[in-house]
């Protein structure tokens, strides 16, 4: 079968490995029908990982169900499922306290598990034509409808980034009535914005350099920042100013809290631009903006990926994970702090209802359709990251 195998930094290409098999009962083998790719995939291109040539990308697998083993009891072949990123047994200390995100017992090494990516265990990748399902009654997600259809898109987003958006909606403690801002307009970030509307936070702003991105943020109700036209934090200040019927309804002293955001969302992670250097990165730019721009009290969801170890960290402290962090400030502010991987199954079924009763449709944020062929050309397009492709899909129909 074809997968795409990464093969250093800057490169991955499409290969013919061997099909995978069942290995224990309770293993499902799910024919893909679409594999998208992932912002966090880009780490791992970029050697910012301790990734090794040969492992199979991909972490967002829908499907068709192939072949089952003798235990699976819930799903059958032919069932149109959806698998999310994390790999679970379902039953362990952290999987029943529903924290399927550091199971303790599908990774030899480290809490948690995960298809295709560094440290996250022995597993295959998504970007193949079949992958093996560890514990496929847990992990498949039974789905409506036939592969194709006009759902296809919106049901892949169920895999990682839609409910790693609505997870981090949950970390910063979006409700109605508070302010947001999200840094980031890449996939993830752009369904924060739609899970915030869902939410019901009457004001979200979204910051990033990207026109494209930010045009489409708009789009999904968001106030679009662009960093390249100054400091994000006194544009979202100076936005606020404008607001006179708010500044009307607050009481006395109650004017202080529109002075930031009641909500702040981390949806860049370590290869954050530094605003001075647009084109170099700098790893604690936006904790340092989310800190700024955040009131006292506030609360932060950090969903965008920080790593342990950076091959490419500019000083030790950074290859070995250690971000320097504005913790007087954050202190001083009382602010709350969310961060981690997402326990995808927690939301995967709520967020299915919502795309079914049409209140949701994560996949609108798809720009691309490839065929696994054009997944080395896709990913040097994505890599360039203000380039037209936003979220590019591997389609196996």
């Amino acid at each position: 079968m074809e997968a795409v195998v990464y093969t250093g930094p800057g490169s991955v290409a499409v290969k013919d490995i061997p099909r995978p098999q069942i290995e224990h009962p309770t293993d499902v083998i799910l024919r893909l029908t679409s594999s998208a790719i992932c912002g966090s995939d880009l780490h791992m291109y970029d050697g910012h990982t301790d990734a090794q040539p040969g492992v199979v990308f991909g972490h967002e697998p829908m499907g068709v169900v192939e072949e089952v083993g003798d235990a699976v009891r819930l799903v059958k072949e032919g069932d149109r499922v959806v698998v999310p990123f994390n790999i679970a047994c379902g039953q362990c200390f952290n999987c029943i306290r529903g924290f399927t995100n550091a199971c303790l017992t599908m990774n030899a090494n480290n809490p948690g598990a995960a298809y295709g990516y560094a440290h996250m265990g022995p597993y295959r990748g998504a970007q193949a034509e079949f992958i093996r399902v560890p514990h496929g009654d847990w992990a498949c997600l039974k789905l409506p409808g036939r592969p194709g259809d006009s759902n296809e898109d919106n049901f892949l987003m169920l895999a990682d980034i839609f409910p790693t958006a609505y997870y981090a909606t949950e970390l910063a403690q979006v409700a109605p009535g508070k302010t947001l801002a999200i840094f980031g307009a890449g996939p993830v970030g752009l369904l924060c914005v739609h899970s915030a509307i869902m939410r019901g936070a009457p004001v979200v702003y979204i910051v990033d350099k990207d026109k494209k991105r930010l045009e489409m943020a708009m789009s999904l109700g968001a106030v679009p920042i662009n960093f390249l036209k100054g400091d994000p934090v006194l544009q979202i200040q100076e936005h606020l100013k404008t607001m006179q019927p708010l500044h009307e309804a607050m009481r006395y002293g109650e004017d202080k809290m529109l002075r930031g955001v009641d909500c702040v969302i981390d949806a860049v992670g370590y290869q954050a631009y530094d605003r001075q250097n647009p084109d170099q990165f700098k790893p604690n730019q936006v904790l340092i903006d989310m800190a700024r721009v955040a009131n006292f009290t506030a609360t932060l969801g950090i969903v965008g990926v920080y790593t342990m170890s950076d091959p490419l960290g500019k000083t030790e402290a950074e290859k070995h994970g250690m971000i320097m962090m504005p913790w007087g400030l954050m202190w001083e502010k009382g602010l709350q702090i969310g961060t981690g991987q997402t326990p995808v199954k927690r939301f995967q079924g709520f967020l299915r209802d919502q795309i079914i009763a049409g209140k949701a449709s994560p996949g609108a944020i798809v720009t691309d359709h490839i065929k696994i062929g054009d997944a080395p050309q896709a990913y040097k397009e994505f890599d360039r990251r203000g380039s037209e492709v936003v979220k590019a899909v591997i389609q196996f129909f």
